[in-house]
Parts: C-alpha cells; sequence; structure tokens
C-alpha cells in the first residue's frame, strides 16, 4: 500500500477508536516525498518509462554513505554487572546488521529501531520511514506518539498489523489492531490479532509502566529539511539531488541506446540465405542472427543479390561527458566528495577545491554518525526497559560507548600541514611530530631525528 494512503487509512482507524490520538503528522508533500525516495531508492523512479534503465545513483549513494559512517564503528555497552552484559549481547546483534539499516534510513529519511519482548529475549525490529508514522513531537524534536505497520501475506490475503504508541503520565500506552484486506488498497476488515500465528502473543493493549520516553531508538537524517521546513522528519541524502538524477538517468540512457542503436549489422538479401523449410525461417551464418538483417534490395530492372554493412561510429565521448557533469552534480547536492561517483580524471582540479570537496564529504559523514548516535544510544534504553519488564538481568549501571573511526571525517593531509607549521613556530616539538606521524614513541622518536633537528618532515 503506497504511503499516503496508509495514512488515510491510519487517520481513519484513530478517529474511530477514540484513543485521543491525533492524526498523523505527515505533510502531503511529505507523504509524496517519502513514496518518490523509495521508488528512486528501488531503481523505479516515475520519470523512467518503458524500456528505460535507472543508472542505480540513489541506491549508490545511500550504499556509499553507509558505509562511510558505519566503517570500523566501534560500539559497546559497558559496565561490570550482568546486565550490561546482557544488553551488550542485543546490542551487538544489532551492529553486525547496522550497515543495511543506516542505508535504508540514509535512503528514506529516517529509521527506527524497535526492541519488543520475543520467546528469546529481546528482539529488535526495524521500521525505516515507509513503515513508521508519526502523530506528535515534543519541543524537542522528540516523537511522543507515532504508528508502525507490518504486514503479512496469506495467498491473496494481505493481513496487516497497526500498532499504535502514545506517551502518558504513567508510562506508554500501546495499542495494536489487525486488519484483512483482499485488495491492499485499504486495510480491510478488523480481525482478531490471534488470525495470525505470529501475532497471537500480541495483547490488544498494553501500559509500558515507568517508561519516560517511547521505548525506541529514533535516527534521522540531520539535514535541513527543505521540502516541509515545519515537518521535524528527516529527508533523504538524495533529496536535493532528485531532480540531476532524473537528468542523469536520461544521460545514462542515452549512452545506452547509442550503443544498441550503432550496433554493427550486416544487410543482406534473403536470396543469399537457405530457407529451412522444417522451422520455417531462414538459416544465418554460423547462427549470428543478431547480426544479420534481412532486406529486398531492388537494383532497377530485376533483383539480384546484394549485401551492405551497417557500423556507424559511436558517439559515447561527448555522452559520457554530459553524464558524469550530472554525476559531479549529484555529488555535491548529495554531500559527497567529488569522484565518490564521478570520473575526477575528466575535469583539472586545484588542490584547494579537492580539499574542499573532500572536506564536504567529511561533514556530511561526522553530522550523519552523530544522528546515528543519538539514535543507537535511545535504543539501548529502550532495551534496558524492556530487560526490566521481563526481568531479563538483575538491577545495574551501563555505558554505551562510540568509536568512530576518525580517518573518515578527519582530513588528514589538513591536520599534518597544520602540524608541520607547529613545528615551525617552536609549538610541537620534533619528536612529538615525528611520534604522531611515523608510529614511534617519544623515546623512539628522539632517537631517530636527523642531526639537523630543523629538517622538514
Amino acid at each position: 500500500m503506497k504511503y499516503s494512503k496508509m495514512v488515510e487509512c491510519l487517520n481513519k482507524l484513530v478517529a474511530e477508536k477514540s484513543l485521543k490520538l491525533d492524526g498523523i503528522n505527515v505533510s502531503t508533500v511529505m507523504q509524496g516525498a517519502i513514496e518518490l525516495w523509495d521508488l528512486m531508492y528501488s531503481n523505479r523512479a516515475p520519470w523512467l518509462s518503458s524500456g528505460q534503465k535507472s543508472a542505480g545513483i540513489p541506491a549508490s549513494i545511500a550504499s556509499e554513505i553507509a558505509r562511510l559512517v558505519t566503517l570500523e564503528l566501534k560500539s559497546e555497552v559497558t559496565g561490570d554487572n550482568e546486565r550490561a552484559k546482557y544488553i551488550n549481547n542485543i546490542y551487538q546483534n544489532v551492529l553486525s546488521n547496522i550497515r543495511k539499516q543506516v542505508e535504508y534510513g540514509c535512503a528514506k529519511g529516517s529509521m527506527v529501531f524497535k526492541p519488543y519482548p520475543s520467546n528469546d529475549g529481546i528482539a529488535v525490529q526495524y521500521n525505516a520511514a515507509d513503515s513508521f508514522y508519526p502523530i506528535t513531537f515534543d519541543s524537542n524534536g522528540n516523537i511522543t506518539q507515532c504508528a508502525f505497520t507490518e504486514q503479512y501475506t496469506r495467498g491473496k490475503e494481505i493481513y496487516t498489523r497497526v500498532e499504535l504508541h502514545s506517551l502518558a503520565d504513567t508510562g506508554v500506552n500501546v495499542y495494536n489492531f489487525a486488519y484483512l484486506s483482499k485488495t491492499g488498497a485499504t486495510l480491510g476488515s478488523e480481525v482478531s490479532l490471534k488470525s495470525v500465528k505470529q501475532w497471537e502473543d500480541i495483547e490488544p493493549h498494553g501500559l509500558l509502566q515507568g517508561a519516560k520516553k517511547l521505548t525506541i531508538g529514533f535516527f534521522k537524517v540531520p539535514i535541513a529539511n527543505n521540502i516541509d521546513s515545519d515537518s521535524p522528519l528527516g529527508v533523504s541524502v538524495f533529496s536535493r539531488a532528485t531532480e540531476h538524477i532524473m537528468i542523469a538517468d536520461k544521460r545514462y540512457n542515452q549512452i545506452d541506446w547509442e550503443y544498441d542503436s550503432k550496433e554493427t549489422a550486416v544487410h543482406l538479401a534473403s536470396s543469399l540465405l537457405k530457407y529451412d523449410k522444417t522451422n520455417d525461417k531462414f538459416e544465418y551464418p554460423g547462427g549470428r542472427e543478431r547480426l544479420y538483417r534481412t532486406l529486398e534490395y531492388n537494383t532497377g530492372a530485376a533483383d539480384k543479390p546484394f549485401m551492405d554493412t551497417y557500423s556507424p561510429d559511436i558517439r559515447d565521448e561527448s555522452y559520457y561527458h554530459g553524464y558524469n557533469q550530472q554525476l559531479r552534480r549529484i555529488e555535491f547536492d548529495s554531500g559527497l566528495a567529488y569522484g565518490t561517483l564521478s570520473d575526477v580524471q575528466e575535469v583539472e582540479k586545484t588542490a584547494e577545491e579537492i580539499k574542499a570537496s573532500k572536506q564536504r564529504s567529511y561533514a556530511t559523514v561526522s553530522d550523519i554518525q552523530q544522528a546515528l548516535q543519538r539514535g543507537l544510544t535511545d535504543l539501548v534504553d529502550a532495551i534496558d526497559f524492556w530487560v526490566s519488564a521481563e526481568n531479563l538481568a538483575p538491577a545495574g549501571n551501563y555505558e554505551t560507548t562510540f568509536d568512530w573511526d576518525d580517518s573518515v571525517v578527519t582530513d588528514n593531509e589538513k591536520e599534518r600541514e597544520d602540524d608541520r607549521k607547529d613545528l615551525a613556530s617552536g609549538i610541537m616539538r620534533p619528536e612529538e611530530y615525528r611520534a604522531k606521524w611515523y608510529g614511534e614513541t617519544l623515546e623512539d622518536a628522539l632517537k631517530n631525528l636527523p642531526e639537523q633537528a630543523d629538517v622538514v618532515m
């Protein structure tokens, strides 16, 4: 079901159930944007007509940013007690799959990590923006009411479970409803949660007593929302590149057509071919039907055998240049360094321009890492709540630590140049410089210094 249609159905459900909840807090323009990002990410952009191909740029952008953000991420729940170890085991399972979930979140603007009790302890459900529906936010942008959907198909029957969360003074109210439809265009008729085996143990209503916030971790892309500035939702990492991605897809298909239309062919008269009566078709030399095209030639008074070759020049260089220029625009719009998608050899850049390009990528990755850290920290708190609620581990203190790969977000070239200036001005000692950049201890660095201490390193 389309996101906008589900919003319509959920608003109707909330009104009918009199749950004292507001309507879904997603504007019409944001609903359309979320649907568009989903289509673009899955290579089904609306501008692709029949026979046209996607260059796969949106998925490449989301994948590369997710890779840079999570590269060598080290995070754990620490504490000298059984509770911290129990929570950390669950958390490490989440981290083992984190890159894929961050990619989905980057592509669609946001991702919710929702822990819940299961037969094996605590499991975590992942809801990207297209299966998550915020209702209300507080003044700090924290979600206070929201809805989640989960679908299960059995034959031609489509079962939908709607889960509503609402923060109250005493805790979090959770409501669950199940619906059955055979069209996919509506929720259909309400049925028992026991209609689906994996939902049979879910209660229609429950109070998560003592919860001070929703028991979820919310990650959203930290880019200003220029689609709906009043919306607290995140936007896709490629949201500002939509127009240029559309043009790039066009250029990509032009290149593809240039090769197809200029494919070498031999035009020949059918009289030159042997006719196979059994299969009712001509036999082509070597079975190469793709190479030969049968035509009837009329040379004047009478037909006679004739053959010519079709092999025009391919104008791929101009097309590739135009395509590459669009990729550069897309890189800029998406906060990526030049060369992430494009061919940097095509365009001459100064050292400062290259450095500025890299710093743009560093800033993008760093901002998203901090947003992900907040979401994961809230996830750990939510897991902790469920550990208490289900009596899975004794009480105990814990701390969530993060160690990001600095090489991704730090411009080492600039840092080294700054250290050289400090060395020249006497702020940094030569052995300190050598120890830092050559991986030596201070003692070894001092021994390995050249006789002339002012030698440039």
